[in-house]
């Protein structure tokens, strides 16, 4: 046998000397433990049910004023999102059918009649600045009558009279 190869035995005798003691300490181990006696084990405290809905209840108030948090803040910031200098103003609305409605809008110095339906949002009629709306006048027949110290007139009688009716 040349060097190499009794180094090589060597290497294999010494590893397997190594593994077998290893195997023979973790079985001794095991034996000890296995030779202690007989403990009974630690209880884990039961959680009592009350305890367990608390947790839920708080649970879902954090997620709820999560919740309400989201909305507050959602309706601040589209309050900062320059409604403030806007010039469009909705003057009024009347419900024409299940889904559609007539609304009144004030754009800068003239309003503008709306038609709007689910898929739908149509100019009806466009008043301009000197079109004056006579306000003093009495009400046609069907339209509300307008009281003497309004400064708008009602929708009603705009409406109507934009009809020609």
């Amino acid at each position: 046998m040349n060097a190499t190869a009794r180094r090589f035995a060597a290497r294999r005798a010494a590893l397997s000397l190594g593994v077998s003691t290893a195997i023979g300490g973790a079985n001794h181990m095991l034996y000890a433990a296995a030779a202690t006696p007989f403990a009974a084990p630690v209880q884990q405290p039961v959680p009592s049910p009350t305890g367990g809905l608390l947790r839920v209840l708080l649970a879902l108030l954090v997620v709820l004023a999560a919740v309400l948090a989201a909305a507050w803040l959602a309706r601040r910031m589209r309050s900062f999102s320059g409604a403030g200098g806007s010039s469009l103003e909705l003057l009024a609305q009347l419900p024409l059918g299940a889904r559609e409605r007539a609304v009144l809008l004030r754009v800068g110095d003239c309003r503008l009649l709306v038609g709007v339906a689910p898929g739908t949002v149509r100019t009806l009629h466009v008043f301009e600045k000197s079109a004056s709306l006579d306000i003093g006048s009495p009400p046609q027949s069907g339209a509300a009558p307008v009281s003497e110290g309004a400064a708008r007139p009602t929708f009603k009688s705009i409406l109507l009279k934009s009809l020609g009716q």
